[in-house]
């Protein structure tokens, strides 16, 4: 069970409403081929392409939100989350109530009692129940961080602004099945996220990377899908999401409820502070 949850809670992205899980897996099999799509031939060179890249760029996030989606400082999420295995369900859903104070800390509380935990702090990461804290395993954390170092906040926040990061307009695409506009942005350290976005609402409804696996050497794919946009405090957010490893979905989430900049309390980035969310919530 341990693992399974771990599993659910790992690399949540900005945002996740009560539905049946597979609503909103608009990806199929032909996702996987179209994730990661060939990077232009004439990398660095087009200037003209690389505006239009920073065109839709500029667009997306100001159908986000603009300043308000710029400036998110901390977030916290409540829903539901599933996970899946060869496309297939592997549990009945986990309640999941989730805090993140950007740039880099993160906790997952689950099970209606809330008294499991996963935090992130930093490059460190702990599993906390009622035997206390402990770190997890070192594969989990190397995934935890790799998917915050190129999730979607990180890429349109942070990467847009990197003079290192070169960028390439894809032209059209599809994103599951709706037609979409594709960029891919490029790191100093060559790492290439692809990102599509809605032709009208100009609202990211993919991101795609790939990533090498250090131990068997395979190349692995992963996709989010994201559906069901809402405006929260003046930002659009989307309640579904749908990820995907190598073609095959892996988990779905859904919120049913969301806030931006309430501030939180530190000592639940604290591994070891004891900080008990019930007494909060009954406090309020």
């Amino acid at each position: 069970m341990k693992h399974v949850l771990l599993i659910l809670v790992l690399g949540f992205p900005l945002a996740l409403v009560t539905a049946t899980p597979g609503r909103g897996a608009q990806a199929s099999s032909d996702a996987a081929s179209g994730a990661a799509q060939s990077i232009p031939a004439n990398r660095g060179n087009d200037q003209e392409n690389a505006r239009q890249a920073r065109a839709l760029l500029d667009q997306a996030i100001q159908a986000l939100g603009g300043q308000a989606y710029l400036t998110i400082h901390d977030m916290q999420q409540q829903g539901r989350t599933y996970s899946f295995h060869h496309g297939q369900p592997t549990s009945n859903g986990v309640l999941f109530w989730r805090f993140v104070e950007y740039p880099d800390k993160e906790r997952t509380e689950v099970t209606p009692q809330r008294d499991v935990a996963y935090l992130f702090a930093g490059d460190k990461g702990y599993e906390i129940t009622y035997k206390g804290a402990h770190a997890i395993e070192k594969k989990d954390l190397e995934e935890y961080l790799r998917r915050r170092r190129l999730s979607l906040e990180t890429v349109l926040r942070t990467w847009v602004n990197d003079p290192t990061v070169a960028l390439f307009y894809d032209g059209n695409a599809l994103a599951g099945n709706l037609p979409a506009q594709q960029v891919t942005l490029i790191n100093a350290k060559d790492e290439a996220v692809s990102l599509c976005f809605d032709l009208d609402t100009h609202l990211p409804l993919k991101k795609s990377y790939k990533w090498r696996d250090p131990v068997d050497k395979e190349r692995n794919i992963e996709e989010e899908i994201y559906d069901n946009y809402r405006v929260v405090q003046g930002i659009m957010t989307p309640y579904s999401f749908t990820r995907y490893y190598n073609g095959d979905m892996q988990t779905q989430r859904f919120l049913n409820a969301i806030h931006y900049n309430q501030g939180f309390d530190q000592a639940m980035f604290d591994p070891n502070s004891g900080y008990d969310p019930n007494k909060l919530v009954k406090k309020h």
